[in-house]
Order: C-alpha cells, then structure tokens, then sequence
C-alpha cells in the first residue's frame, strides 16, 4: 500500500472515530462482540463438561453451533421490525439484559438441556440487537460517505479486536485452575467454566448501561424524502402491514432487489465452498495441511478485499463494485475447480476471499448509506438471515452432491490430481455467483451511471490512474443556489495553495453560445437542445479544462453536468439516465473528483414543484456516489456559507492535496 493510500485511510478512520456517538457504539460493539465469542466457547466446554454421556459430549460444541444459528433462520424478520418500528436504543438496552440474565440462569440451573434452551434464547435477543444496531449506525455519522469506513471499522472490531478478547478471556479463565495450581473445585464444580459465562454476562450488562445512559443518539431517527415510503408510514402500522411495506420496497427498488439476488447466489457459492473445502483439499493430495492453507489464503483475500474495496470504490461506484466483485469471485471459483496443483489453487482461493470481502463490505456500505431510515433494520435483517439460511443450507447439501460422483485420479504435467465430487460442486458455484453477479449488476444498473462496465472496470483495476496530477472540483445545486459566487470564492481560496487553479462554468451557462447554435439550427425540442448542449460541453473540455488538469491544476467548476442534467431531466421529462449517458459521452468520459451539492430549499413554494423536484434528483445524485458527494448547506450568507464549502473541501482533500486550511469547522460549536 501506498503511503498516500496509507494515509487516506488512516485519515478516513480517525474522522469517523473523532466522533464520539460513532466511537462509543463502535465500543459497545466491542464489548458485545467479545461477549459472544466468550459465550459460544464457555457454553460449548460446559456443555461437554456437564453431558450425560458419551453421545451427549459428542454433540455438545456441535448443539452450541446449532442453536446459536437456528434463531437467526427463524426469527431474523423479526429484529428488523422491531429496529423500525420501536426505539431503537430501548430494544438493544433490553436485549442485552436478557442476555445477561439468561447466561446467569444457565449458570444457576446448571442442567444440560437448559444450555441449549439458554443459547437459543440468547441469540433470540442478539438478533433483536443488531438491525436495529446496523439500522442506527449511518444517523451517527455526519456524511454518507462514511458509512464505508464505519463499516470497515465494525468488521475489525467484531471479527479481529473482538474474537481475540472473547478468545483470551476464555483462555485466561478456564486455563487459571492449572496454571495457578488452584483447587479443582474452588468454584464448585466446572466453577471456572461458569465463571466464564458469568463475565460474558457481565460485558452484556455493560453494554446495557452504556446504551442506556452514554447513547440517546441511538434513539435519532433519519429524516426522509417527502413520497417515500419512510415518509408516509404510520407510526401505528401494524407488522403484517410492515412485511407488506418491505415486499413492496424490495421488489420496486432495483438497487435493493440486485443487492439481495447477488448476496443470494454470493452466499450459496460460498457455502458450497466451505462444505467442499476439506475434501477438496485432500483432493490436491496435501494432506490435512492443505486444507489449512487454504483457509489462510482464503482469510488473507477477505482482508486484503475489505482494505482494497474504498480505494476500488474511488474509480468504480458501489453499485457496479459489488456485481463486478461478485462475477470476478465466480471466475476464479472456476480456476479453484480446475486448478492442478496446490500453488495456484491458493492463488485463485485469495482471489476468492478478496472478492468476497470487498462484496460483504460493499453490500453493507450500499444498506447503510442508500437504504433509507425506516426501512433500513428490515433490510438488514433480510441480509442477515440470507447469510445464515443460505449458507448454512447451502453447507449442508454440498456433502450429498460431492457423494454422487465417482472419484478417480489423473495425471496433468507430470502431477497426480484425484477428481471427485468437489470439483464438479465448485465449478457449479462459480457459475452460479457470475450469473447472480451479473444479474445483480443489471438490476442494481439504474442507480448506476451509463459508463461501459467493461471500460468501467479496465478503469478501475489500473494500476495509472486517468489522470495523475490534476482535480477537478465542480459546484452544482438548483437555481436557488448561488453557485457561481461559491464556485469563485473556492477557487479564489484553493489558489492561495500550492497548485494553479482554474475557475470555468458549465458551458450550458453560456447563454449566448448556446441560443446562438440552437436558433441558427432551428433547434426546439428537448432532445435536440440537450445535443446542442452536449456539444457546447464537449468543445470547453477539450479547450480548457482537460489541458489544465493534464498540466496538474485544480479546476473549479460552476455546474459541470449534474445540475443541467437534473434540469432537464425535470423540466424536459427526458430520461436522466439517457442525459447522463449523453454527457458522459461529450466530457471524454471526464467526472469531477469531487462535487459540491450547495443543498438549497427553493425560496418559496410556488417556485413550483420544479425546483423541488431538482432539488430531489441532485440528491439522489449524492447518495448514489457518497465519497465524491460534499453535501454542504446553501442556506445563509453567502460568507457562511463559503466557510462550510472550504471546510468540506479541506477535509475531503487533506493528505491528498496541500490546501489551505479554513478559519473554523462550521458543524462545531464556537
């Protein structure tokens, strides 16, 4: 990694853990995470400890397991509902006091079946804790675009920092007898095991108090677009009518339904790899080792695609990562199954892993950022519990598959390789997530832009980017904004730095070079004024603003594309999509690095519904490419307002580029 990546992403996590409603939640989960992995270990080894029998022991871990996961199959809707249509901040204080009080009285009853009655209680209410968790977690941030490095944040917390501690604990605890030479029964009997579940309780009750007392934020609600459905639900709707709100969400939002169809064929492939690996491994005639580097290379993959999927996500829009991750995953699924030797099997295994990574967090970024408030827990859920059912089926079923063909050995290049059952079932699994991946794509593709996706794509896994030295900085907002005195007033800031600035408008602006083409043509209609316009734009990128960014300047931009877009596509009825298309086009392929939305409500009402319905589109804009998005309040004097452009600008641009620093952060007190 870079030392400028380095530095971009070190920067991005310390912005989101500087605030501290994020930073205490992020903690919280800590202590619940770590509470679950000390359960999942001290329930199993009491278990084992307590059997009445050898075939009691012999289920024991494998009970556990089993009824950790059967709660989330069952009832994982549920979570989300209550995440919806509750406060959110009540539901996960309560849920942890359950928790606590059923591992307590695991501990109290100490009966064998009570464990697994216990367990299954217990995940009951984690269930209930971590939509409305996941749901709350985008209303403690600030911009949307941080959703993704909160999210990175919380898989380091839950399945590194976390793990470990649980791990320790466990360790710590129920090693202490033979490393401290204590009594065996100076607890009672399996005192030490119980104790375990005892601390595990008390990390719940922590938790517990904090949400309670540290986190009112938790109960913040996001406030939604007047028309959808967040907007107009009442507050009183039963849960039959919420299950009927979130079939109808599903199906009508394209961004939605690819998501969980990729997710879907993403998490069955997975599992069909996980119930093969092992005899997959012994088919590479390594032995019991191979299957454990396997998994190594597998888990470095997923870690290396969860630290690399911000930086792809820079070029490649999420909506277009996910389905591309999901089709480069299958691909190489088909070179596991066809791989002949161990080398390159480990190669195309991390391949999986990155993949799969960059997918997870991805999908979650999309939830967490897209998805809007009041139906955010739900969604979540339904995420949740495919990831359950659909793997562990999936896991299941595999072995039966693996048994129906025939194993046989072969030679490729001088090496013995033994064909059976699982590479058939991989090879399947690879075909199943490109197909999932690309119909994912194609659903989810009338959130994304009209760029080619195989161009897209080349884009983005170059290692040279486009351009090299040179930004490009736009303004947009309706025509409520100003945005051409914020366009100069930025521009005449950043040209105090280091780099030449540039300050140009959108050539659709030049009115008169505009009604001269269109009245000279004898131009009306819509179609033909938008061509006119994109040829205006062609002509001022290929004159001024390309040759300035080539030469390393910043360009600062009045209404690059977005905004005339948004106008046309309103005023004009045109598609948005085919305007869009049209620009990409006309621009050389040419996007801002970063755009300034200046969020203005029109000034009166009857300004009609026009501005107000630009005003929507450009948002819709926004969330649709979080991290080059600056929604900034246009509300106010022109001053203020400038104030908080820089300070948004700077912040977007601190250890990319040298800037100068602004006076306050506005979203501060004093």
């Amino acid at each position: 990694m870079s030392g400028e990546a380095e530095t971009t992403t070190i920067h991005r996590a310390r912005r989101v853990l500087a605030l501290r409603p994020f930073r205490r939640l992020w903690l919280v989960t800590g202590v619940c995470s770590s509470a679950d992995w000390l359960t999942i270990l001290g329930l199993a080894a009491l278990a084992s400890a307590i059997a009445p029998g050898s075939t009691g022991l012999n289920f024991a871990f494998s009970g556990v397991l089993f009824a950790n996961l059967l709660p989330g199959l069952l009832f994982a809707p549920i979570g989300g509902l209550l995440a919806d249509r509750f406060d959110r901040r009540k539901v996960m204080a309560a849920a942890d006091l359950v928790r606590c009080a059923l591992l307590v009285s695991i501990v109290l009853m100490d009966t064998y079946w009570w464990i697994f009655v216990g367990t299954f209680l217990t995940q009951v209410a984690s269930i209930m804790w971590i939509p409305c968790k996941e749901a709350a977690l985008p209303n403690l941030l600030r911009r949307p675009d941080q959703v993704e490095s909160a999210a990175q944040l919380g898989l380091v917390m839950t399945y590194g920092f976390s793990f470990v501690v649980g791990g320790g604990l466990f360790v710590a605890v129920s090693g202490a007898g033979t490393a401290l030479h204590l009594p065996q029964n100076l607890f009672g009997a399996n005192g030490l095991l119980k104790l375990a579940v005892l601390i595990a309780a008390a990390l719940y009750l922590t938790s517990a108090v904090i949400i309670a007392t540290r986190l009112p934020e938790l109960s913040l609600r996001g406030a939604a677009p007047p028309g959808t459905a967040a907007a107009s639900e009442d507050e009183k709707q039963g849960v039959l009518a919420m299950l009927r709100d979130s079939v109808r969400y599903i199906r009508g939002t394209p961004l939605v339904r690819g998501l969980l169809i990729g997710m879907m064929g993403a998490f069955a492939a997975g599992g069909a790899v996980v119930g093969a690996a092992q005899p997959y491994a012994l088919s590479l005639l390594g032995g019991q080792a191979t299957f454990g580097l396997l998994l190594i290379a597998l888990f470095v993959g997923l870690g290396v695609g969860m630290i690399g999927a911000p930086k792809l996500a820079r070029r490649l829009q999420h909506e277009r990562l996910f389905g591309v991750a999901i089709v480069v995953a299958g691909i190489a699924l088909l070179g596991v199954a066809l791989s002949p030797m161990l080398a390159f099997s480990l190669v195309v295994v991390a391949v999986v892993g990155a993949c799969a990574g960059a997918a997870f967090l991805t999908g979650i970024t999309i939830i967490g950022s897209r998805v809007e408030d009041g139906m955010r827990g739900r969604i979540n859920a339904v995420y949740q519990a495919m990831l359950k059912v659909v793997v562990g089926c999936s896991i299941a079923v595999t072995p039966l598959l693996v048994t129906l063909v025939r194993p046989w050995t072969t030679t490729v290049w001088g090496d013995p390789i033994r064909i059976d059952g699982t590479r058939p079932v991989i090879l399947c699994a690879g075909v199943l997530a490109i197909a999932a991946g690309a119909l994912a794509h194609r659903q989810m593709g009338a959130a994304t832009r009209r760029e080619p996706i195989l161009r897209a794509i080349r884009d983005a896994m170059s290692w040279r980017a486009k351009r090299v030295t040179g930004m490009l900085i736009t303004v947009e907002g309706t025509t409520a904004a100003n945005t051409g005195e914020q366009a100069k007033r930025l521009a005449d800031w950043l040209g105090a730095g280091e780099r030449d600035v540039l300050l140009a408008s959108d050539p659709v602006l030049d009115d008169d070079r505009l009604t001269a083409l269109t009245s000279l043509a004898s131009l009306s209609g819509p179609r033909a004024r938008a061509l006119a316009a994109a040829a205006v734009r062609a002509d001022i990128v290929d004159r001024s603003v390309q040759p300035a960014l080539d030469a390393g300047s910043i360009v600062v931009m009045e209404r690059f594309a977005d905004s005339s877009i948004a106008h046309l596509s309103v005023s004009t009825g045109l598609d948005a999509g085919e305007v869009d298309g049209l620009a990409f086009w006309a621009t050389g392929t040419l996007r801002p690095d970063l755009v300034v939305l200046l969020d203005t409500a029109p000034e009166t009402a009857s300004s009609g519904d026009v501005q107000w319905r630009v005003r929507d589109v450009l948002r819709e804009m926004a969330t649709t490419s979080p991290a080059r998005y600056l929604v900034v309040s246009g509300d106010g004097a022109e001053e203020e307002v400038a104030e908080r452009v820089r300070f948004a600008v700077w912040a977007a641009l601190t250890g990319r580029f040298s800037v100068p620093t602004p006076a306050y952060d506005p979203a501060l007190p004093g």
